[in-house]
């Protein structure tokens, strides 16, 4: 019991430490950029030594990753709530509303995530293990329009569910780069609404 005990305090000790290292991590990428800041600074602002660092994460590219999996995540629930069928079919109105009213449009993580873009795009290893994150978030509002797909017909531009997951992602991206230079929350809230909607009908059932 002892030793059973024992573990469950260092295991709990390690979630907190890894944990601390992210929101230090991502406090100092969205201030100063994802290029310039390094290891000793993060621990730093964390209260750790390089040790803890690397007992969590081989480098700045893989702590960068577990970040943005957090915020895949969370944009994936996101959309898989706000796509819940209404009744028979989905309402899509309704369904944007949902979706535009969670959506994550945080400014802070936009500047970190844009940062990380333009590093992944130099090195290729880096860039290909991003592709694969972003699949998955498409795959997971693919799935969920495909279980709306029988009761909402899609556009027929859109191709299948993979192509609206696709536009939809793009859309998202298209958005919040215009709100990294404007910084209106509104306004791409807005935006965004009338190009999904646009997107999941036939354009003729858009938002004001």
């Amino acid at each position: 019991m002892a030793v059973e005990e024992s573990t469950r305090r260092v295991t709990k000790r390690r979630v907190r430490t890894r944990a601390n290292l992210l929101d230090a991590a991502f406090e100092r990428f969205a201030a100063k950029g994802f290029g310039r800041v390094s290891i000793e600074e993060i621990c730093e602002a964390a209260g750790y030594s390089r040790g803890a660092f690397y007992s969590n994460f081989d480098s700045l590219d893989e702590l960068f990753f577990a970040l943005y999996r957090q915020r895949a995540d969370l944009i994936a629930e996101q959309v898989a709530g706000a796509l819940t069928l209404d009744g028979p079919g989905l309402d899509v109105p309704a369904a944007v509303d949902r979706l535009t009213e969670v959506l994550l449009l945080d400014r802070d993580w936009l500047l970190v995530k844009t940062d990380f873009l333009v590093h992944a795009a130099r090195e290729p290893a880096v860039a290909r293990t991003l592709l694969e994150y972003r699949a998955r978030l498409r795959q997971a509002i693919s799935d969920r329009l495909a279980q709306a797909r029988g009761q909402t017909p899609l556009p027929a531009v859109l191709g299948d569910v993979d192509g609206a997951a696709h536009a939809l992602v793009a859309a998202y991206d298209g958005v919040t780069t215009q709100l990294l230079l404007d910084g209106d929350v509104e306004r791409a809230r807005a935006w965004l609404g009338q190009l999904i909607t646009a997107l999941l009908t036939d354009g003729s059932d858009t938002t004001e």
